[in-house]
């Protein structure tokens, strides 16, 4: 039996991480505000700031300090409902990571605002930020591994205790995401800690700039699949408990996040198609392999169509498609996460894009970051914002009243209207070939830079109320976490909603509990598509000095 409520000690971890996610969320989204509101020609920055400080740490306030920070406290948090309350010594060890990633957040934070680290969110070399920056993302980064290890000890903890019984459902998946977390890391630290911190303190002259470019991907595709694979938990595990039905299959469900650590780490170069150092075979191999991320996808929206129909004809539904009007639309806790998944179909589709022959035309305009916010800006922040209007209340023992439950509705329509407007005009003006990484210019009065500043729909200024719209969704979003921790009406009601198995589901085979195996398979594919290029890369690969540009 799991159990129902979670340890007051365990609560204050994952609140930790929840209440840091939402402080990221409010400085990086009013970083967004301005940076649109800047590019859209709407207002000038006073000389003590620009539009590449507010780009870099609203990058990474957003796409890693708050990602990170509720995936952990919502990892956290399930995994005591479904594994137990943690050891003592797992807690302390879970709050060496938080104290970690928080130091690190403050230090890279800093050192942004102080303009010393304006190299955007992807740091490409040769641009170099203070070493401190980097030392800051490095103590993030080893202090979310040591939190998630802290899980992933807990789990096979209690796989010893109950020996031939099939681990819970969150356990694993839970398990599935951290060790994707962690292998993809990898890249991301043997360049910071070899690469990055050496050459910018100047202990040596040069980097090679190909070789950090593809270890920074190595980890940056499956770091997308690191932030998706938390909202494919609440679609699979807590979405059928809200809306009254029942899971699919949970071997389904096991075989998803297992293929996605199978798929989604050795890709990384489909984000270098441009990339002059990397030959066309290598590329190729990666395209092919990318391709196969789109199986667990595809599995996962066969799986929750499935799980919604069999809900509704259960509530009585008739017809092909009368299931579709039994779901729940006035719960915000389904909604937001119901638009979420639709706003992943066309982001989805985006993505066989930029993995095609057009990525030759998109790969440097704002295409790709209107890509970006419709794939991980909706689907995964509005799933994250689903799941906060009963989280944050089971934590701290206070309950979602039918107020703020409209509150939230309006919350999830005012974001889903902006992310609409913003990335529509995003891949419209990049397919007129607008670049991306740029402030606002008008090219010398260039006719054709004026007319992207025109006020058709894809414009400048239609990106910059679009950007209005999120940046008012966001500040409410913060609001309503204030409110269920501080001042919604207590109440011991509120659970953490872990769906049960459909009865007629297929038995779990012990296969798809067996790590080595996966792991095994999944070093085998890194190898083949990684060993190659990058022994011809530290071979061949160009060094560059330092180089500045703000």
């Amino acid at each position: 039996m799991m159990p129902e409520k979670i340890n007051q000690f365990d609560a204050k971890v994952a609140l930790a991480h929840l209440w840091m996610a939402f402080i990221a969320i409010f400085i990086g989204a009013t970083c967004g505000l301005f940076q649109g509101l800047v590019r859209g020609g709407v207002v000038v920055l006073p000389s003590w700031v620009s539009y590449y400080q507010l780009l870099t740490a609203h990058g990474v306030l957003l796409a890693i300090g708050f990602t990170t920070y509720f995936i952990l406290g919502f990892l956290y948090a399930g995994m005591s409902r479904t594994t137990g309350t943690f050891p003592h010594h797992l807690r302390k060890t879970a709050w060496l990571g938080f104290a970690s990633m928080t130091f690190g957040t403050i230090v890279a934070t800093g050192f942004i605002i102080a303009g010393q680290a304006t190299v955007l969110y992807t740091f490409y070399a040769p641009l170099k930020a203070s070493p401190w920056y980097y030392i800051g993302l490095a103590l993030f980064i080893v202090g979310s591994l040591v939190t998630g290890f802290a899980m992933v000890f807990h789990y096979f903890g209690w796989r010893k205790q109950h020996k031939g019984q099939s681990t819970p459902i969150f356990g694993h998946m839970t398990v599935a995401t951290i060790f994707l977390w962690a292998i993809s890391c990898i890249g991301v630290v043997v360049t910071v800690l070899f690469q990055f911190i050496p050459w910018s303190f100047g202990w040596v002259p040069t980097i090679n700039v190909v070789l950090s470019r593809t270890l920074f991907w190595y980890f940056g595709h499956p770091l997308v699949y690191f932030w998706l694979l938390p909202a494919y938990m609440a679609w699979y595990v807590v979405i059928p408990k809200i809306i009254g039905g029942k899971m699919f299959s949970d071997s389904l469900a096991r075989l998803v996040f297992l293929l996605f650590i199978l798929f989604s780490i050795p890709v990384g170069a489909h984000h270098q198609l441009q990339e002059a150092g990397i030959s066309q075979g290598w590329k190729y191999l990666q395209v092919c392999l990318t391709t196969m991320v789109a199986l667990p996808s595809l599995m996962t929206a066969f799986s929750m169509f499935a799980t919604f129909e069999i809900a509704g004809r259960a509530k009585g539904a008739k017809g092909l498609f009368g299931w579709f009007k039994k779901l729940p639309y006035n719960d915000v806790r389904f909604l937001a996460p119901f638009i979420a998944m639709v706003f992943f179909i066309p982001g989805g589709a985006g993505g066989i894009v930029n993995n095609s022959a057009m990525d030759a035309m998109v790969h440097n305009t704002l295409w790709i970051v209107g890509h970006f916010h419709i794939t991980v800006g909706t689907p995964v922040a509005l799933t994250f914002f689903g799941l906060t209007y009963w989280l944050i209340p089971y934590l701290t023992g206070r309950k979602l009243t039918p107020l703020m439950n409209k509150v939230g509705i309006i919350q999830t329509v005012l974001w889903a209207t902006g992310m609409a407007i913003m990335s529509t005009s995003m891949h419209l003006m990049g397919i007129a070939g607008v670049p991306r990484r740029t402030a606002y210019t008008t090219y010398g009065d260039h006719p054709t830079a004026l007319n992207w500043l025109s006020g058709h729909f894809a414009s400048e200024h239609t990106m910059a109320v679009g950007g209005a719209l999120l940046f008012m969704a966001a500040m409410l979003m913060v609001y309503i976490v204030l409110h269920l921790s501080f001042w919604a009406p207590k109440s011991d009601e509120t659970e953490f909603p872990i769906s049960e198995v459909a009865s007629d589901a297929e038995h779990t085979p012990k296969l798809l509990e067996n790590w080595k195996v996966w792991i095994a398979l999944c070093f085998i594919l890194i190898l083949i598509a990684y060993t190659i290029p990058v022994v011809d890369m530290i071979n061949n690969g160009p060094g560059s000095p330092p180089i500045r540009t703000w």
